[in-house]
């Protein structure tokens, strides 16, 4: 049904429909088109929109596609400690599913395990929403400067985007 946008810049079609930020992307929303952002590179750009139903076309309003995921993971700050089920993961957070109370903006050490038999992923994280569906957490650095992280997600979400790889520096721990 929808179509893949794809980027401009680095020719991936993983851009998401965002809303408009500037007044050039305002004005343009007039004449049919809209702003995207890339997944892969961040560059914005204008795309013609295809959708002719106007403002119930919803707008994603995410920077980072999200991977359904179950991952076991345990997390800590302050005095609090806790465990949980990852449910989605992408390059800036996650969501997750915990009985453990959490407060917005409270900053935690998050131990996400990818794999069986290795050390899990760990980040630093701050919780952005509380709701049924689960804990959001957003991650304080971009996965990008984790390189297993990445590999992960990249692995899952069908990209293999030689742009990312790229950004992931030789100085990176992880």
């Amino acid at each position: 049904m929808s179509r893949r946008i794809v980027c401009p810049r680095c020719r991936e079609g993983d851009a998401l429909r965002v809303s408009p930020q500037s007044p050039r992307e305002l004005v343009a929303s007039l004449i049919w088109m809209v702003p995207f952002q890339c997944q892969q590179c961040h560059h914005r750009f204008l795309a013609r929109r295809m959708n002719t139903a106007g403002p119930s076309h919803s707008i994603d309003r995410r920077e980072h596609l999200r991977i359904p995921v179950k991952l076991c993971l345990s997390f800590s700050g302050g005095k609090v400690r806790g465990e949980g089920t990852v449910m989605d993961l992408s390059l800036g957070g996650c969501i997750i599913k915990s009985d453990t109370h959490v407060h917005l903006d409270d900053i935690f050490y998050l131990e996400i395990v990818i794999a069986e038999h290795e050390p899990p992923v760990e980040v630093a994280a701050m919780v952005r929403s509380v709701s049924a569906r689960g804990i959001a957490f957003k991650f304080l650095r971009k996965a990008q400067e984790n390189k297993r992280l990445l590999t992960f997600i990249q692995s899952h979400s069908g990209s293999t985007s030689s742009i990312l790889t790229k950004a992931v520096a030789p100085s990176i721990t992880g």
